[in-house]
C-alpha cells in the first residue's frame, strides 16, 4: 500500500510503515504529516495488527519538517488574533498526527538510520521502542530555526533521558550519536546499518505479535497511563483492566501451551 508519502506492508500481524520521500530525505510536509496520522489511526484500531515497525527509505530516517512547508504555514498576518487561532489549530493537528503512534493499540518500534532530526525526534519519541543503526544521530534542531519544539519532544524525551541532558540537547541543538543514544537509554540497541536495524525491528515485532494481544495492549495502556501519575493511580488502572481482561481465553491458552511446551495461538482483537 502506497500513499505517496509512506508505504505499508503487513504480514502475519506485523505492519511495516516506511517514510517514503527519500528524494527529500523524508522531510515532512503537510501530506506526510496527514499520511502518518491517518495510517497509524487506521493500524491502531485494526485488531489484526499486533506490532508495527516504522522506518525510513533512503539515506536518512527523516530530516524533520520540510522548511518550505513550515514557512508557508506561518506567514505574518496583520490580524494577529485570527492568525494565532489558525496556527494553534494547525499545531494541534500536527501533534495529533504523532500522538496516533502513542495511542495505537499495538506497540510501535522505530528502526532509525542516518539522521533523525527535528520533527523526527518528535516522531521517534512517540514510539514505544527505538532501534538505530551505527550511523544514526539524533538532533533536536528546532532551536536552529528559531522554533520551540512543539510536536512531543519536550513532553516525551523527558521520560527517556535525564532532565539536564534533555535541556542540553534542546537548548544547543547538538547531535547525539548512536553510541550516546544507546548509553543513555534513548535507543534499545544499535545495529550495524539500516538493513540490520530493520531486521532487528522486524524480529522484535514478530516476537511481540506472537503474544496475547490482550496482554500486550493492556501493558501499553497501563504504561502510558502511569507516566506522570502516582504508583497508586497506576495500580488502580491496571487492576481495572485485568478485572476484565483475565476473563479472556488467552490466559488458559497460554498456560496450556506452556504446560505442553508448545506455542500458544491467540485470536486477534476486535476492530
Amino acid at each position: 500500500m502506497e500513499s505517496g508519502r509512506i508505504a505499508l506492508t503487513v504480514e502475519d500481524g506485523v505492519a511495516h510503515v516506511e517514510l517514503a520521500r527519500p528524494d527529500k530525505m523524508n522531510a515532512m510536509d503537510g501530506a506526510m504529516f496527514g499520511a502518518i496520522g491517518e495510517m497509524f489511526r487506521t493500524l491502531g484500531t485494526d485488531g489484526k495488527v499486533r506490532a508495527i515497525l516504522l522506518s525510513g527509505q533512503g539515506k536518512h530516517f527523516t530530516a524533520g519538517i520540510d522548511l518550505h512547508y513550515a514557512a508557508s504555514q506561518f506567514t505574518p498576518s496583520e490580524d494577529h488574533a485570527r492568525a494565532g487561532e489558525a496556527r494553534l489549530r494547525h499545531i494541534r493537528w500536527l501533534q495529533d498526527c504523532f500522538t496516533a503512534l502513542e495511542e495505537a493499540r499495538a506497540p510501535v518500534i522505530a528502526a532509525i538510520h542516518g539522521g533523525c532530526v527535528g520533527a523526527g525526534v518528535d516522531l521517534a519519541t512517540a514510539c514505544d521502542i527505538r532501534i538505530c543503526s551505527a550511523d544514526a544521530y539524533f538532533q533536536v534542531a528546532e532551536v536552529d530555526v528559531a522554533i520551540t519544539a512543539d510536536l512531543g519532544t519536550l513532553q516525551r524525551l523527558i521520560h527517556l533521558l535525564p532532565d539536564g541532558l534533555v535541556r542540553e540537547l534542546v537548548f544547543t541543538g547538538r547531535r547525539m550519536d548512536a553510541e550516546e543514544a544507546a548509553s543513555t537509554g534513548l535507543v534499545n540497541r544499535i545495529a550495524a546499518d539500516r538493513d540490520a536495524a530493520i531486521a532487528a525491528g522486524l524480529e522484535m515485532a514478530r516476537a511481540i505479535a506472537a503474544k496475547s494481544p490482550v496482554a500486550v495492549t493492556g501493558a501499553k495502556l497501563s504504561l502510558n497511563y502511569s507516566r506522570g501519575r502516582t504508583v497508586a493511580e497506576g495500580l488502580g488502572h491496571v487492576a481495572l483492566w485485568n478485572a476484565s481482561a483475565l476473563a479472556a481465553p488467552d490466559l488458559m491458552a497460554a498456560v496450556q501451551a506452556r504446560l505442553a511446551k508448545q506455542d500458544a495461538h491467540f485470536a486477534p482483537l476486535e476492530d
